[in-house]
């Protein structure tokens, strides 16, 4: 083989590296600074949220903190370029209990807000939140049992509206104690009020703090049924969830 030739392979391996390089390095700048990708693994956001959503969080809307970094990375503590989330929004959090588990619920009380629920209704610092009874959610069971779960539209102080479940009025987390948001921290909530833990079970989850939100949720990009995997492309006419795709929260 002539040395020309040779330089010319040792060229073209060498632009292939650069490229990829590049676009890794772009994907990682994307990821970290504007938008993620997540995937919905649970009910608790129902029906907001559905099993099999894949959604686009802004990083930038809340500023950045080290869990904004892939591994947390980042050498300095609190935020950034911060700016605090808004009652009624969706967001991604670090689990305060081991700060790198992800979840994500509505920002349902803000710092020095008194939350309480009773007999399944929210309340915010003493007055019940408005909410009005609509249709019922349809839902089938994996044995092809229908279920109507009681659906409602919430609307807090702020004017945002949204919908709820409410399977029962008396479930272990309908009636509850004063919850009191300290400084700098936030309570989070899922919409499918039976089958989420959230803020309500201090254990667990309790109050999030302002560092450790990643972003706020925007738009659904794609969705598939629950049960169905994502990389069986040849079933996405029949398994993708075509009237979700494009949804903004």
């Amino acid at each position: 083989m002539s040395q020309s030739k040779e330089k010319e392979q040792e060229g073209g391996v060498y632009e292939t590296i650069k490229v990829i390089a590049q676009a890794l390095l772009l994907a990682l700048v994307v990821r970290t600074f504007l938008f993620q990708p997540f995937f919905i693994p649970s009910g608790s956001m129902k029906d907001t949220l559905l099993i099999g959503d894949y959604l686009f969080v802004s990083k930038y809307s809340y500023g950045y903190s080290k869990y904004s970094f892939p591994f947390g990375l980042a050498p300095f503590e609190g935020r950034i370029w911060s700016s605090p989330p808004e009652r009624g929004e969706i967001a991604v959090f670090k689990l305060p209990k081991d700060n790198s588990t992800d979840y994500i619920k509505r920002v349902i009380g803000l710092p020095g807000d008194e939350i309480q629920m009773i007999n399944g209704v929210l309340h915010i610092n003493g007055e019940a939140v408005e909410r009005k009874r609509i249709d019922d959610y349809i839902e089938k069971d994996a044995y092809g049992n229908i279920h109507k779960i009681p659906r409602y539209i919430e609307t807090l102080p702020n004017g945002v509206s949204y919908q709820t479940l409410d399977i029962t009025t008396n479930g272990s987390l309908d009636n509850t104690p004063v919850y009191h948001v300290p400084a700098d921290r936030y309570f989070m909530m899922g919409d499918n009020r039976d089958n989420s833990q959230d803020s309500r079970v201090l254990s667990e989850v309790g109050y999030v703090p302002f560092e450790n939100f990643i972003g706020r949720a925007e738009i659904i990009f794609f969705s598939v049924e629950d049960d169905q995997p994502a990389w069986m492309f040849w079933k996405w006419p029949w398994t993708v969830r075509w009237d979700r795709l494009g949804d903004v929260l």
